[in-house]
């Protein structure tokens, strides 16, 4: 079986989102030093081929809260238990990723951001067509994202070994059948050889 050929990548047009990469969430996944580095890896590169980095937060304000209906199975119970507040430390993008003068930082209140954010209206004030999925978890914010992304004709990478989930055979389920229809699957040393190439 012949490998695809990847589209290439134009840096200027190009987005690596790195998603609820925060204290709380980070500690909660299996080796979560090792994916950081290659989370920070992949942001440095992006970096100095002029891409752009946004990121992507979950984290609630008392308003926020107040606000989530009890039609929302999920969210109703984080709002109930006043779960994951703006200002606590769980909720801080972790510092060893820590984002610079000019990235795109956005705090969201459900699984994606493309529902309570004006993450999309940022990027395309920038021109960016092509997005760079990482982020914890799998199944919750990458997921909801790629769809998102897959319906607003976003070009799609989802880093393989840039995201984790908390239930390694609903990861692999995603990877191996899921997100192959919609974006295209790189690790990081597969995005720092297409960045090269740029």
């Amino acid at each position: 079986m012949t490998t695809p050929v990847l589209p290439s990548i134009d840096p200027k047009r190009t987005a690596l989102l790195a998603m609820d990469f925060q204290n709380g969430i980070v500690a909660s996944v299996a080796e979560p030093d090792a994916l950081v580095e290659r989370g920070g890896g992949a942001i440095a590169d992006v970096r100095a081929t002029g891409g752009t980095i946004g990121y992507v937060r979950v984290a609630f304000t008392e308003d926020d809260w107040a606000a989530v209906p009890a039609t929302n199975k999920t969210f109703s119970g984080v709002a109930a238990a006043k779960m994951m507040h703006h200002e606590d430390a769980t909720t801080q993008i972790d510092e060893r990723i820590a984002p610079e003068d000019g990235d795109i930082v956005v705090r969201k209140i459900r699984f994606g951001p493309g529902s309570t954010t004006d993450l999309h209206q940022q990027l395309r004030d920038r021109d960016i067509d092509t997005l760079i999925l990482s982020g914890i978890s799998t199944s919750g914010v990458v997921l909801s994202t790629l769809i998102d992304a897959a319906d607003r004709d976003y070009r799609i990478y989802v880093l393989t070994d840039g995201v984790a989930d908390h239930h390694p055979e609903v990861h692999r389920i995603l990877l191996d059948h899921v997100f192959p229809s919609r974006a295209h699957l790189i690790d990081t040393a597969q995005l720092a050889e297409l960045l090269k190439a740029a």
